[in-house]
């Protein structure tokens, strides 16, 4: 569908040279001189690459509908990874460049969103933050305490974290799934 830089809004998802691109943000600009014209930032779905552009209001945009699904982490076969649709409860297989580095922070049966365009998923999004197992991390010192340094631990999905001195093996920790940083030991 068509659209002027008048029907904007953030969120919305634009079809710019191929690529389907997420509205960030955006400021329209009335000159005092010459015609109106709009500054958008926007955020490649397939690679997350942010970009600017500047739209004139004779521009006409691409507008491309988007649909936000429920999706459940199955199980992963070495190539793929599985998916259940809670709304149709079919199963959804989705390979590792569609995932990208989101797949170091998936324990089994997460909830996750995933955002389809005519039927096709174009992108997973986790949820912010994840508590899991630590699978191993090397044993801390007595005496440790949270402000004396960190250490590699990994965790039951295969990545590694740096944590506090104090975790061991068998904690449960919460990481944030943007940075993939420590956040806290939780109590499970």
């Amino acid at each position: 569908m068509t659209i002027t830089i008048n029907q904007i809004s953030s969120g919305m998802a634009l079809n710019i040279d191929g690529n389907i691109y997420l509205i960030t943000s955006y400021h329209h600009v009335k000159p005092g001189k010459g015609s109106a014209f709009a500054r958008v930032k926007l955020k490649n779905l397939q690679n997350d690459a942010v970009i600017d552009r500047t739209f004139k209001t004779s521009d006409k945009l691409d507008d491309v509908p988007l649909e936000d699904r429920p999706l459940e982490y199955l199980y992963s076969t070495g190539s793929d990874y599985h998916f259940m649709d809670h709304s149709t409860f079919e199963e959804v297989v989705v390979s590792p460049e569609t995932l990208g580095d989101t797949a170091l922070f998936m324990p089994e049966n997460l909830e996750v969103t995933g955002i389809f365009h005519n039927h096709r998923l174009l992108k997973i999004i986790l949820p912010t933050f994840i508590s899991v197992p630590v699978s191993h991390a090397d044993p801390g010192l007595r005496g440790d305490s949270s402000k004396a340094g960190t250490k590699p631990a990994k965790i039951e999905t295969g990545a590694t974290v740096q944590v506090p001195l104090f975790v061991n093996t068998g904690d449960w920790i919460k990481i944030d799934t943007r940075s993939g940083e420590y956040v806290e030991r939780v109590q499970k």
